[in-house]
């Protein structure tokens, strides 16, 4: 089976349960396709939601062996880097506040990945510009804006009720930002009747 998105897994283990991070998971098809592998390997899962399975039991060697191979085969990548983990922490929450309204979009960013991730935000800004090699202001814009990009497709809202939905101070403003990213106004994008989003991990 192929998958569109390459999603990437760290395994942490505990006594009692091994908890499975599952990073750039932007969709439900992500979560599906992971539950699969594990029910394939009759593995017990507890719970299975956006980046994360927590299993009932501890997995033997063998079947540690066999989900990494299965992960892999379909594209996902199991990793066990700290860094490269929280660098997906980061975007995993900022995914979920844009496209999935987990977290509040009025909050301060900054104040959210200081509390989720548990680190210190000039931290995780540092760490995150120089993996990444892009701001993780810049990475929050390009995610807003394929989140305009999808309310502009959908024709429900107006681009003033999109601009408030996605915490812009103004439409005129969230056009500017539109423009400079895409090269291209929201107009004219949503004018030109076919859908140029972009994969969410591939942001």
């Amino acid at each position: 089976m192929k998958h569109n998105y390459i999603c990437l897994v760290l395994m942490i283990e505990s006594d009692k349960m091994e908890k499975y991070l599952i990073k750039n998971m932007v969709c439900h098809r992500c979560v599906l396709a992971v539950q699969s592998e594990f029910e394939k390997i009759n593995a017990k899962i507890s719970t299975i939601k956006l980046g994360e399975v927590v299993l009932k039991e501890n997995l033997n060697e063998q079947q540690k062996q066999d989900i990494e191979n299965s992960l892999t085969q379909i594209g996902f990548e199991i990793i066990n880097d700290k860094r490269r983990q929280i660098i997906d922490k980061i975007k995993t929450i900022i995914i979920e506040m844009v496209h999935y309204g987990k977290y509040d979009i009025n909050a301060n960013l900054s104040d959210i990945l200081s509390r989720e991730v548990n680190y210190d935000y000039n931290y995780l800004s540092n760490l995150f510009s120089e993996i990444e090699g892009v701001t993780i202001e810049k990475y929050h814009i390009a995610q807003k804006i394929e989140k305009v990009k999808e309310l502009l497709v959908y024709d429900e809202l107006s681009l003033s009720e999109i601009a408030f939905k996605l915490n812009y101070s103004s439409a005129a403003y969230l056009s500017n930002q539109f423009k400079k990213t895409t090269g291209l106004s929201p107009s004219h994008f949503k004018n030109m009747g076919k859908d140029k989003r972009k994969p969410l991990d591939k942001v």
